[in-house]
């Protein structure tokens, strides 16, 4: 009977210091980013067969947040319209970094760069890696040449004066909400924009995802996410107000580049309680261009001439 212990003890040392049973337990842990040794290329989102809601909304905010990236840097429009077809022009530049040290996750910052009278409306949100540690935004009011802390109860409010609310904007995290699926695959019947009559991802084999705000009461009951298999970003939103009825539809369109980056490059919110429309069309959007962290400060706030 000794032998056998001893034997068997041996056997344990074996296999723990060949790292087979750290093998094993490493087999269960399934990666959300693949990475990369091209210094140009983005890490590729890992959609694994079997991800649960949980999982596939971290990509999902992986992919809004481009956390696939060192970090991002974007050009476009905004365009406002009324009910009536009369549209307001606005062009924004938005940098991101994304650090995960520090404590800190990312630092984002939106920029209205036209037309004059509000150009230099910022705002600049740093996320931390402790999801209890609360985010913090600033709004820089060049007119009145200040800077205003936002509170997350004023989430809610229009960002800009878009259709989105700095919360869809900016601010929203993994960590607000919970999750469940309504169906693991459904095909898509595709998004009609309003704006230019292209309809996008029909016949989409999607994932479709009930997200619930931790909030209540909130502006916002629940939303309900389209998720293609190929993209892990949502493509479609049909946000339901506290009693239960649709008021808000949103589309995003992604272009899925070569080296595993996945832009935005068209959305559409539609507000169907004022038939008002928010679109944003991009420029330009660029990764990994070696952006500054100095950038993102409230002195740069008030210090960059955009």
């Amino acid at each position: 009977m000794k032998l056998y212990r001893i034997f068997f003890v041996l056997f344990v040392i074996l296999i723990v210091s060949s790292g087979w049973i750290t093998q094993l337990a490493g087999a269960e842990d399934k990666p959300l980013l693949l990475t990369s040794d091209c210094p140009a290329c983005c890490k590729k989102v890992n959609i694994y067969p079997g991800i649960d809601a949980d999982n596939l909304m971290r990509i999902k905010y992986i992919v809004k947040y481009t956390k696939f990236a060192r970090d991002y840097n974007g050009t476009g429009w905004f365009y406002l319209i009324d009910k009536k077809g009369f549209k307001r022009t606005r062009k924004w530049a938005r940098r991101r970094i994304i650090l995960n040290k520090n404590g800190i996750d990312y630092k984002d910052l939106v920029v209205v760069t036209e037309p004059q009278n509000i150009k230099g409306l910022s705002v600049l949100a740093w996320t931390y890696t402790d999801p209890d540690k609360e985010q913090e935004t600033w709004l820089w009011l060049p007119s009145q040449r200040k800077v205003r802390r936002v509170s997350p109860s004023e989430a809610d409010d229009s960002a800009m004066g878009t259709d989105w609310t700095t919360e869809e904007m900016s601010t929203r995290k993994w960590e607000d909400e919970t999750y469940s699926f309504v169906k693991e695959k459904e095909i898509f019947e595709g998004y009609t924009s309003r704006y230019n009559k292209k309809t996008y991802y029909k016949g989409a084999e999607c994932f479709v995802v009930e997200a619930r705000p931790k909030i209540e009461p909130w502006y916002y009951s629940k939303r309900i996410l389209w998720i293609p298999k190929n993209i892990g970003g949502q493509v479609f939103d049909e946000i339901y107000d506290p009693n239960g009825k649709k008021f808000k539809e949103v589309c995003k369109v992604y272009e899925i580049r070569d080296n595993a980056c996945l832009p935005q490059i068209f959305l559409e919110c539609a507000d169907l309680r004022t038939d008002h429309l928010t679109v944003n069309e991009f420029e330009k959007v660029e990764f990994n261009t070696g952006l500054d962290e100095k950038l993102f400060s409230v002195k740069s706030l008030m210090r960059t001439k955009w």
